[in-house]
């Protein structure tokens, strides 16, 4: 018989998982509240459900890839208050501790498991399963969820109780934020310096110089060019503002990363709020007066 799992989100993330799942033979139940959502996760072979606890009646392992605090805890109290039986929600957005936790505790309450489960890799990264997964919570319940899981990533990585994915999902931004503003600003000194971009691209991405983020997004800053959106800045604002309250919390200075996210609040001004955060790139070479 087909395996079957559900996704609760179809955009961006939860669309790549759902149709990566069924590439790879899982009879994949979906709901998303956006029509064009649906119709393309119909388009991929996803059966699409008219609400979460729909889902959730369907398939006892659910990957929830959801964009705010508020969807999580609507789709954790729908599903709890559903016909549904001893769900596992893999959660995989990224979102604060205390919103996990406020969702684990409600689906814990109706006999369901939430497991702390971030992804790491962009939109472009989720096209093609290039995906890190950092699982966290009950042991039992992560190992239930991996032959889901492995369908649309890379590796996944067991990070220990409840919360530990997000907090690693926190340093992996961290560095990520850092990466992509390092990335631009390397183009744009080439670039003022009188290099082509394309060339800077090419010979960086293989050097030891430099990074994922480079090899993701140096082409997209190459060509000026970031419509093809695999995070938006309005987004990534939600992370940024995450990353900065848990180093707070945390009381750990974090003095690379408070620079580096700048010129991402500058995107919000400067009309970039949704083209990819590439888009860096472009509020640098306004700083620097680059004429391409």
């Amino acid at each position: 018989m087909t395996d079957t799992a559900g996704v609760i989100g179809l955009g961006i993330m939860g669309g790549a998982f759902a149709r990566l799942m069924v590439d790879g033979g899982v009879y994949v139940f979906g709901y998303d509240p956006s029509i064009d959502a649906l119709e393309a996760a119909r388009a991929a072979g996803v059966e699409t459900m008219g609400s979460s606890a729909a889902v959730a009646e369907k398939a006892d392992v659910i990957m929830a890839s959801l964009p705010s605090p508020a969807a999580l805890i609507a789709v954790a109290e729908e599903i709890a208050a559903s016909c549904a039986s001893g769900c596992v929600v893999v959660e995989a957005s990224t979102l604060t501790l205390a919103d996990k936790q406020k969702a684990h505790d409600i689906l814990a309450a109706a006999g369901h498991t939430l497991l702390d489960c971030p992804v790491s890799g962009t939109g472009q990264q989720a096209q093609n399963g290039d995906l890190a997964v950092f699982t966290s919570g009950d042991q039992m319940a992560v190992e239930k969820a991996i032959p889901v899981i492995e369908k649309f990533s890379r590796e996944n990585k067991y990070c220990g109780e409840f919360g530990n994915g997000s907090r690693m999902k926190f340093v992996a931004n961290h560095l990520v934020t850092i990466h992509n503003t390092a990335a631009a600003e390397a183009m744009v000194l080439g670039m003022k310096s009188g290099l082509d971009p394309h060339l800077i691209f090419d010979v960086i991405s293989t050097s030891a110089a430099t990074s994922r983020m480079f090899q993701v997004r140096g082409k997209m800053m190459a060509d000026a060019n970031y419509d093809d959106v695999g995070m938006s800045n309005r987004l990534y604002q939600k992370d940024l503002d995450i990353i900065t309250s848990f180093a707070s919390d945390v009381h750990c200075p974090v003095n690379l990363f408070a620079a580096s996210v700048q010129p991402y609040r500058a995107t919000i001004d400067q009309g970039l709020a949704e083209k990819d955060t590439a888009a860096v790139c472009a509020v640098l070479e306004d700083q620097g007066r680059v004429k391409r």
